[in-house]
C-alpha cells in the first residue's frame, strides 16, 4: 500500500524531534502508537466482518444450491410417481379386461380335436361326442321323465 523506507522513517522522526522537542517526543510517539493500534485494531475489525459476510454469503448461497436440488429432485420423485401410477391404472385396466374375457361365456363350439371325428351311428354310444346341444337334449329328457307322475291307485283296506 503505502511503501515508506527506512530513509524516509529517519526523516520524520528528525522533523517530529526538530518541532516537538525532546520532551513531548515520547508523549507523541506513545500518542501516535495508539492511533497506530486503534487504527489496525478497526481494520482487522471490518476484515474480519468482512470475512464473516462472505461466509454467511456462502453459506447462504450453498443452502440455496441444496435446496434447488432438493426440489429438482421432489420434481423428479413426483413424476416418476406419477408415471407409476398411470403406469398401475393401465395394468389395472388390462387385468380388468382380462378378468371380463375370463368371465364372458364361450362361443359354444366343439373342441377341435372331436371336430375331426366321423359321426356315429344313431344308438351308438361307443365314442360319440357330447356336444352342447345333446347334452341339452338329454336334461330335457330327464326333466319330462321327473315331472310325470305315476297314476295312483287306492287299496282297498
Amino acid at each position: 500500500m503505502f511503501d515508506i523506507g527506512f530513509s524516509e522513517l529517519l526523516v520524520i522522526a528528525v522533523v517530529a524531534l526538530v518541532v516537538l522537542g525532546p520532551e513531548r517526543l515520547p508523549k507523541a510517539a506513545r500518542f501516535a502508537g495508539l492511533w497506530v493500534r486503534r487504527a489496525r485494531n478497526q481494520w482487522d475489525s471490518v476484515k474480519q466482518e468482512l470475512e464473516r459476510e462472505l461466509q454467511a454469503e456462502d453459506i447462504k448461497r450453498q443452502m440455496q444450491d441444496v435446496r434447488q436440488g432438493m426440489q429438482d429432485t421432489e420434481n423428479q420423485l413426483r413424476a416418476s410417481g406419477e408415471a407409476m401410477r398411470r403406469e398401475a391404472e393401465q395394468m389395472q385396466q388390462h387385468s380388468d379386461t382380462l378378468a371380463q374375457q375370463v368371465r364372458a361365456p364361450a362361443p359354444a363350439e366343439q373342441p377341435p380335436h372331436l371336430a375331426d371325428a366321423p359321426e356315429q351311428g344313431v344308438g351308438s354310444t361307443e365314442g360319440a361326442a357330447i356336444t352342447p346341444a345333446t347334452a341339452e337334449a338329454a336334461g330335457d329328457a330327464v326333466a319330462d321323465t321327473a315331472t310325470e307322475t305315476p297314476a295312483r291307485t287306492e287299496r282297498p283296506s
